[in-house]
């Protein structure tokens, strides 16, 4: 079973919330959320409630302060990364809405711009697998999570203006 456990304070104090699924706005059980533990599997956290703003990727491990791992602004939304056994498969466009040069990635691609001479990637189809996308090359930058499904635009899902340089598959060892 997946658990995640969500703490008010830094180091674990105060309140807690344990989720074992998504959960959109963790304003509804903490007041603020500024600590975490992930028990067992894979998340994605997000600074605002939805699943949008800043995405970070947390696995089994402490996480005593949520600034240790990058963020600026409390937790406010979850979602969890279901394992994933079988193949990898995702097709990212240059533009948006399918359109222009494409390549299909069934591996990790730690520079999408060098690898595909793509000048961006604005759309893609998750085909299989769970992914991160980065910003910058070598998995560094922000990051997008992207499960299953086609995403015609980077700006629905909120990442206007942010260029996509790296892709990694999120693998069944969390």
């Amino acid at each position: 079973m997946m658990i995640i456990i969500f703490y008010e304070d830094r180091n674990f104090q105060g309140r807690s919330y344990e989720c074992m699924s998504d959960c959109s706005d963790m304003s509804s059980y903490l007041s603020r959320c500024n600590s975490c533990r992930v028990e067992n599997g894979c998340f994605m956290v997000y600074d605002r409630p939805n699943y949008m703003g800043n995405q970070y990727f947390l696995r089994r491990g402490e996480y005593s302060d949520y600034m240790s791992f990058g963020m600026s602004d409390s937790i406010r939304s979850c979602r969890l990364i279901p394992q994933h056994r079988g193949s990898y498969r995702m097709r990212i466009y240059e533009r948006e809405n399918f359109q222009g040069p494409n390549h299909e990635l069934m591996d990790d691609c730690d520079n999408i711009m060098d690898r595909y001479s793509l000048s961006d990637c604005q759309s893609c189809n998750v085909i299989d697998g769970h992914w991160l996308m980065y910003e910058q090359p070598h998995y560094r930058g922000r990051m997008v999570y992207l499960r299953p499904g086609e995403y015609r635009s980077m700006r629905d899902i909120g990442y206007s203006g942010m260029r996509l340089s790296s892709a990694r598959r999120i693998m069944d060892s969390c």
